[in-house]
């Protein structure tokens, strides 16, 4: 059984919409199937990521042209990644050296010639950005051997509105530029990508915060999560791999509607989406997705699939048999 779980980055989401707090309930669903297909945003967690071990780590775009039916994904043992900085210090040496010594990461770092430039801004209530000097990096790139790409830049925020976020919580701010930059670079390459952030922690910031977005506080290097996940990242094929017709369900946040949801439905994938995982869009509910209270329940839904077992049939009461 394969299952679809996205976390749309930028709108809010109660669970997953700060920082890794995906997490745990990627496991919980990882638990009820035997492929777990997410995106970055679902488990990346600056120095963590907890993903479960029969998931596919997919950039949103390719995420998107995937359950379009438009490509395949081929499971690898490994990648060998590229890491893409500014500048190659002792930040960003040290987090690639880590991970080679502890996943056995093959990877190398390459120094930019021409800076790629991220501007975080809110607009209509939603992360977004701009991502300067792209093209640039993906013509220096290119001249390269490399299955994955990893993005290790700053990003430009004002720190008063960072402050903000880890006080009064809301929209994650820097999210959404990462994935506005990661989207560019992936369709140019054809490869995965993920970004994360250097020199973003606040100094002297040492306040206890919601536990969704702790591990941004006490973090130096935030790309640990993105090396893990491009580790095994799945290839991106177009004659072989997982079709989007052997995805059995996807499962989303409530009150969001996206490319990925028309895609399942074009499809005939059920979609099931998660009340308690609110955004700040607040959609009406959809005629036909399935809802589930929170991811408990959704993962009982799951199981009921697995089984072949419809949901109606362990509900009381049962309803009748014959319809008019």
């Amino acid at each position: 059984m394969n299952v679809v779980m996205i976390i749309p980055t930028g709108i809010g989401c109660e669970i997953g919409g700060h920082c890794g707090d995906g997490n745990a309930a990627a496991r919980l669903l990882g638990a009820c199937c035997d492929t777990l297909i997410l995106h970055p945003n679902v488990v990346n967690a600056s120095d963590l990521n907890e993903m479960p071990p029969n998931s596919l780590y997919v950039e949103g775009s390719q995420l998107d042209r995937f359950l379009k039916g438009a490509i395949r994904l081929q499971p690898v043992r490994a990648n060998k990644v590229l890491v893409a900085v500014n500048k190659a210090d002792y930040q960003s040496i040290n987090a690639v050296s880590a991970a080679r010594a502890t996943l056995g990461l093959d990877a190398e770092i390459v120094e930019l010639r021409v800076p790629l430039k991220l501007i975080a801004r809110m607009e209509n209530g939603i992360a977004t950005g701009d991502v300067l000097n792209w093209k640039e990096l993906v013509a220096q790139v290119e001249t390269h051997e490399f299955d994955a790409l990893g993005l290790a830049t700053p990003i430009t925020i004002d720190a008063q509105t960072l402050a903000d976020y880890f006080r009064h919580g809301g929209v994650n701010p820097v999210g959404g530029v990462e994935a506005v930059a990661s989207r560019l670079i992936a369709e140019a390459l054809d490869k995965p990508v993920a970004h994360g952030p250097v020199d973003y922690a606040l100094k002297g910031f040492t306040e206890v915060v919601d536990p969704r977005m702790a591990v941004e506080t006490i973090t130096e290097n935030f790309i640990h999560c993105l090396l893990k996940g491009l580790h095994r990242a799945p290839r991106i094929r177009y004659d072989r791999g997982l079709r989007v017709e052997d995805v059995d369900c996807m499962v989303s946040p409530y009150g969001c509607f996206g490319t990925p949801h028309q895609a399942c439905l074009d499809a005939g994938v059920p979609v099931v989406a998660v009340r308690e995982n609110r955004c700040c869009l607040n959609l009406p509910e959809h005629p036909k997705f399935i809802y589930a209270e929170n991811y408990l329940e959704a993962a009982g839904m799951l199981a009921a699939m697995r089984a072949g077992v419809h949901p109606a049939s362990v509900r009381r009461p049962l309803g009748p048999t014959v319809v008019t």
